[in-house]
């Protein structure tokens, strides 16, 4: 009998599950999270889907996605019978070797992949037993693009089956602050608004959404087969008229820079429009529904002109003309008979709408030049290098040129490569019912230039990314991350020059020298941000080069993708069960006792046995997962109930989190304490959250937002989310056979390296060393027992049976265990 496919997809930051539905009997996606943490503007999505397969037979399941090229993909994993099975970014070369011989074997591998430029796709199959569950997990990263004064963080769902277990989660950190916060979208709107939950707080905001089963049938593009539209977070943070927003961490810095109340710039504006028979019908329509709407927009005090063309050249008028309503109205008309005919000459429309440019010098202002096409150059000069050459002999780095591909059939590479020869970006328009809004919003966000020739200058930087920038328009933002050399904080000196209107502006930090940002900043986010903002410029850079230039760049390219797990045009993902191992069904391995591992004395150390219990009776644990960066099993080790353990200890801001464990096999904890400062402490059990202030106690049982000091905490069905600045944690409430307890988690770490706690342990490296039949496990140059077991991963919903070697608590945590046992709650 072949074999059913179930396949799942996620498309562009957006999620959609299954290209063709499924029989509703044969599986059942009952569990959908997307989690998504931004700081700093830059965001990490998780993305988990569990999958059950409900036949009598095995299936073959498939997970497919695809994202924009703003987000690179960084982890991959599937969960299956215990076994965990990592994703490993390698060049294309290794990757494609690796798969290739996996199949081959006739086993399950999966692939990710960068497709051209402009998409990252990714696909994994995996066997899965009769009436056997799999988790999929996918991580993809990405610095938010500031555009028309807003960031935006969108997520489309299509699950092709209503999920009863379907969430989405989102928390923002920002420390200069969030000046608003808006939910948007198709999937914001009638039944559906109300399964949004939406809070800030100053410099942090959460979005929830929980939507019902009947919930996710009733939105507009809703029915028996789920949810089908877009959530957009639409936020902005507060900023200053001055250098703006600089965060330093561990020897790397990034800079985002957008002042506000700046005199906009008067510009100078040619628009060359494609006349061709290939722009007809709709494509012709929207431009002109378009150009009519941008033309209303122009100011006083701009100059602007307006050329269209196929094989022939169409121009309004000759000479750039002041935006005068009378002016404006001829345009207008102009705009409105543009009619498709002819072939597509793009190297002498470029080139005259330069020449208009060239011809009317004006100090104090900026000049724009936008190409709107739809095809190949078809008449005249039809080579592609030589195109660019003349274009860019033309504008002479005097001003940008954008160019707006409609379409799918246009050479959008070419473009692309035209723009950033010219200091400008090339854009895909979709061609679609809302094409004129896609041309209309493009035109905003270059419509007011604020500043010109801005250079950002680091003294004491290094290994900076780009520092130039012809303009600078409202609504945007500047972003530049580098090293700082030494760390020396007290040495770097940033400093910006720019040119507002005739002026030359300086912005500089004087007066108020950098200081580091201390518990502000997330471990690592700096540096990563760095790679990601340089691995996007050299890709762009080696556009744009040849020969060795070239290769040295891919180089550079490679090696960072390499380093920091990106999925880029020169990295795949590859995700191989080992050699050896059976594809369909991976056996559990057996659980054993605890002998060997304890001694019963120490427990009566820790007060866990009364004087009256029984020596005989043994002690109840709770066993522990630590986690490992690779593909190797995790870790585990029990701790015997009834103890207060410190979960994760931050003296520096004054954040202490305890937790007390059930006095029943892996119970969990049943009651945690935030404590913040001396005074302040926030109890956490499974029915609600107690606040101490002082005298003062407080009982919440709903769902409204509690304060205490820098810590909120948020009350939901099944779990509470925390949040002090940088950190993100959350406290799931699980139940088992009628009982529920508490497991904590945090999701997101600080920077400061003073952290303790069980929760801020890093994650275990070892090394496997057989010995007969049994396995040592090789920590740090010493060789330590081990035996096979598995644990429950009580840190998701719900948890997952995983396959660990079981160790000594001692060996686990490379410390006493006694160090993570505190005396009181």
């Amino acid at each position: 009998m072949g074999r059913a496919v179930v396949q799942l997809t996620l498309v562009g930051l957006l999620l959609a599950l299954a290209a063709s539905q499924p029989k509703k009997d044969d599986w059942d996606i009952y569990s959908f999270h997307i989690n998504s943490t931004v700081t700093g503007r830059y965001a990490t999505t998780v993305i988990t889907s569990r999958v059950a397969n409900r036949m009598n037979e095995s299936k073959e399941i498939e997970f497919h996605v695809q994202i924009p090229k703003n987000a690179f993909i960084s982890k991959f994993r599937m969960f299956i019978d215990g076994q965990v099975y990592d994703g490993v970014v390698k060049t294309k070369e290794q990757a494609q070797q690796q798969y290739t011989q996996a199949v081959s074997r006739g086993e399950s591998a999966g692939i990710v992949s960068s497709v051209g430029r402009t998409m990252e796709e990714f696909k994994t199959s995996v066997t899965v037993a009769a009436h056997k569950k799999v988790t999929f997990e996918l991580t993809y990263e990405e610095l938010l693009k500031r555009t028309r004064g807003k960031y935006e963080l969108q997520i489309h769902t299509r699950p092709m089956q209503p999920v009863k277990d379907f969430k989405v989660d989102v928390y923002i950190y920002e420390k200069a602050g969030i000046s608003f916060i808006d939910v948007k979208g198709g999937l914001s709107t009638k039944a559906l608004a109300n399964a949004i939950t939406k809070t800030h707080a100053d410099n942090k905001a959460w979005v929830y959404f929980y939507p019902t089963v009947d919930q996710q049938k009733t939105c507009d593009s809703c029915g028996e087969q789920g949810m089908n539209g877009d959530l957009v977070i639409v936020y902005d943070v507060n900023r200053d008229t001055g250098l703006g927003d600089i965060k330093t961490s561990d020897g790397y810095f990034v800079h985002h820079f957008a002042p506000s109340s700046l005199p906009r710039i008067p510009k100078n504006i040619v628009f060359i429009i494609d006349q061709s028979g290939s722009m007809s019908g709709r494509k012709m329509e929207q431009t002109r529904i378009a150009l009519v709407h941008i033309l209303n927009d122009l100011a006083g005090d701009d100059f602007f002109g307006i050329i269209s063309f196929d094989s022939e050249i169409f121009h309004w008028k000759r000479e750039l003309v002041q935006a005068t309503s009378v002016n404006l109205e001829g345009a207008k008309e102009f705009a409105r008979n543009i009619k498709d005919r002819g072939a597509t000459d793009i190297n002498a429309a470029v080139l005259e709408g330069a020449r208009m440019l060239n011809a009317h010098p004006r100090e104090g202002s900026a000049s724009i030049l936008i190409l709107l096409t739809d095809g190949d150059p078809t008449s005249g000069v039809t080579n592609f290098e030589i195109i660019q050459s003349n274009v860019r002999r033309a504008i002479a780095g005097k001003f940008p040129l954008y160019c707006l591909g409609f379409g799918f059939d246009v050479k959008f590479e070419f473009l692309e490569k035209m723009s950033l020869e010219n200091n400008g970006v090339a854009r895909r328009i979709y061609e679609d019912s809302d094409a004129d809004v896609q041309l209309k919003g493009f035109y905003e966000e270059v419509a007011t230039p604020l500043l010109t020739d801005v250079t950002m200058i680091y003294l004491g930087g290094t290994n900076l990314t780009q520092t130039n920038f012809s303009q600078y328009y409202n609504g945007s933002e500047i972003v530049v991350a580098g090293e700082i050399m030494d760390n020396d904080i007290e040495t770097f000196s940033p400093q910006v020059v720019a040119i507002s209107s005739s002026r030359k502006l300086t912005f500089s930090t004087t007066n108020t020298p950098v200081e580091p940002s201390t518990g502000t900043v997330t471990v690592g986010l700096l540096q990563r941000v760095w790679a990601y903002l340089t691995v996007k410029q050299l890709l762009e850079k080696e556009l744009l080069l040849s020969g060795a230039e070239k290769e040295k760049v891919k180089k550079e390219v490679l090696e960072l993708s390499l380093k920091y797990s990106f999925v880029t045009p020169l990295t795949s993902m590859v995700v191989t069960k080992p050699e050896g191992e059976k594809t369909q069904v991976l056996h559990k391995p057996a659980d054993i006792g605890y002998e060997g591992y304890y001694d019963y004395s120490d427990f009566e150390d820790l007060g866990v046995l009364e004087d009256n219990v029984m020596t005989t009776l043994v002690p109840v644990f709770q066993k522990f997962l630590l986690q490992t960066e690779n593909q190797s099993p995790p870790l585990c080790f029990d701790i015997a109930g009834g103890v207060i353990l410190k979960l994760f200890h931050h003296p520096s801001r004054e954040l202490y989190m305890n937790g007390e464990l059930d006095s029943v096999t892996n119970g969990g904890f049943k009651t945690i304490v935030i404590h913040v400062r001396s005074d302040q402490h926030v109890e956490v059990d499974t029915d609600g959250i107690t606040v101490r202030e002082g005298q003062s106690t407080t009982r919440h049982t709903g769902q409204d937002p509690i304060t205490a000091g820098n810590v909120t905490v948020i009350k939901r069905d099944k779990e509470i989310d925390i949040a002090a600045e940088d950190i993100r944690g959350v406290i799931l409430v699980h139940e088992k056979d009628g009982n529920k307890f508490l497991w904590p988690v945090i999701r997101q770490m600080p920077s400061a390296n003073n952290t303790e706690g069980i929760l801020a342990l890093k994650p275990a490296d070892y090394e496997e060393v057989k010995q007969g039949q049994s396995t040592n496990l090789k920590i740090k140059d010493q060789q330590i027992p081990s035996t096979s077991s598995s644990a429950d991963d009580y840190s998701v919903l719900p948890p997952v049976e995983l396959s660990c070697w079981l160790v000594s608590p001692d060996h686990a945590l490379q410390r006493p265990l006694q160090d993570f046992i505190s005396a009181q709650i």
